[in-house]
């Protein structure tokens, strides 16, 4: 059987592919929880990848 080779996802540079994070703010909840705060990235808007232009030519922070 053939295999079939898909095409390297192109990662963003600012975030690694982990785009969406959960920042804790040190605040406890009445159940003894962290309150959390949502974050996504700014180059590639939570999605982990970006386009190729900007992949090769973005620098990592």
């Amino acid at each position: 059987m053939p295999q079939h080779n898909h095409a390297p996802s192109r990662i963003c540079p600012n975030c690694s592919g982990f785009a969406a994070v959960a920042i804790a703010t040190g605040v406890r909840l009445r159940d003894g929880s962290r309150a959390t705060v949502p974050v996504n990235c700014q180059t590639c808007d939570g999605a982990g990848t970006v386009a190729r232009p900007l992949a090769t030519t973005a620098k990592a922070i």
